[in-house]
């Protein structure tokens, strides 16, 4: 995905990816159709833990540690693996939350068990339309109503990093799953190997030690969270997409029709060249946002949203093609196709649309220009 890999990233690139091709083949991903069961999931993410996956966004002080400097980046090359091998896991939320404790210097315990991979966390940001979270003050506690869907890993995860609103400021509040007034009803997902829920709060009542960095002054760190979460999702869509095309060129150059095969055909080549370059341009993209992301740059904002509208597009362009291409096979559960085309379509929906982002990257211009 990057092109300018240290020896000590790939070997952690490679690393990871014979992780998932040994633990998660396609084989046992087409048999999480009903979910993911808890027990492999709770030991498949200790295992990952152990090879770095959750301390990548968190400082050394902290007790974290990346691989090159750039944790971000190395996070990314992650999730690149993780969406061209499918793989389940709370990746994004349990990162996000131990990036926001670690940089907040607050709740180390909690911190400790993400970082073990002993507990997840789930990141409980987006609200559904017109639908607010708002926390307030009363004596020695906060207070939280609202609620929050989707929350990626909200079902099996310990913790909630609750985003939420203060005195009409950004606050972030770690809150314990299983305490009263927090109802987690579970939501169908397309992908077989991720699970989200719609998270309740009623009344939730916590004291103000719980919240993450000082209230009210959240706002930074909240906006940086989610233009990692859109870079992340980038990288995995275009890990996702790889595994398509990789699959797809495969299949046209094995697959012979009238005494030649299909990929010698001018007009599938064409269509083949048009998905190559999408796929490149997809991991270009989101390989600039995350470097400026990492760096909090001025474009930060900017790109992460153009990395989002494009493989948001054209992630689920190349999977269609990758379908049509498969000719009826494509169509069935049985061949594993249909694995990637639904991690790509689900990101797709993350954290904004195509549609919208492309509207926030005018916005950006129309700023940026004085227009």
């Amino acid at each position: 995905m990057f092109l300018d890999l240290t020896s000590d990233q790939e070997f952690f690139q490679e690393t990871t990816a014979k992780f998932l091709a040994d633990q998660v083949p396609p084989a046992t991903l087409q048999g999480f159709a009903d979910g993911v069961p808890a027990d492999f999931e709770a030991r498949y993410w200790r295992r990952g833990a152990d090879l770095g996956w959750t301390s990548l966004l968190v400082s050394e002080d902290a007790g974290g540690g990346s691989i090159s400097g750039r944790g971000l980046e190395d996070l990314c090359l992650i999730a690149y693996e993780f969406g061209r091998h499918a793989a389940p896991g709370p990746l994004v939320p349990a990162s996000l939350a131990a990036a926001a404790l670690g940089q907040a210097g607050t709740h180390p315990e909690a911190l400790a068990e993400l970082l073990a991979g002993t507990a997840t966390a789930a990141w409980c940001h987006a609200e559904p339309s017109g639908g607010s979270l708002d926390i307030t003050s009363d004596g020695g506690d906060l207070v939280l109503n609202g609620a929050k869907r989707p929350a990626e890993a909200a079902g099996r995860a310990k913790y909630l990093l609750v985003t939420g609103r203060l005195d009409g400021d950004f606050a972030q509040v770690l809150v314990p799953a299983a305490a009263p007034g927090v109802t987690i009803t579970p939501l169908r997902t397309p992908d077989y190997s991720r699970d989200f829920a719609a998270v309740a709060f009623d009344g939730v009542r916590v004291p103000a030690s719980a919240a993450v960095g000082p209230p009210g002054q959240a706002g930074q760190q909240v906006a940086w969270q989610a233009q990692a979460a859109l870079v992340l999702a980038a990288a995995e869509s275009a890990g996702a997409m790889r595994a398509g095309f990789d699959m797809t060129l495969a299949w046209a150059s094995d697959r012979y029709s009238f005494g030649r095969p299909l990929a010698s055909y001018q007009a599938l080549k064409h269509r083949l060249a048009d998905m190559a370059t999408w796929l490149e341009a997809s991991c270009a993209i989101a390989a600039e946002a995350a470097a400026a992301v990492r760096e909090r740059s001025p474009d930060a904002a900017e790109l992460a949203s153009a990395a989002k509208a494009y493989t948001g597009q054209y992630g689920t362009e190349l999977m269609h093609e990758c379908v049509q291409l498969h000719g009826g096979i494509g169509l069935t559960r049985e061949h594993d196709l249909h694995l990637y085309l639904r991690r790509v379509v689900l990101n797709r929906a993350l954290h904004g649309t195509p549609a919208e982002h492309r509207q926030r990257i005018a916005d950006h211009v129309v700023t940026r220009e004085g227009l």
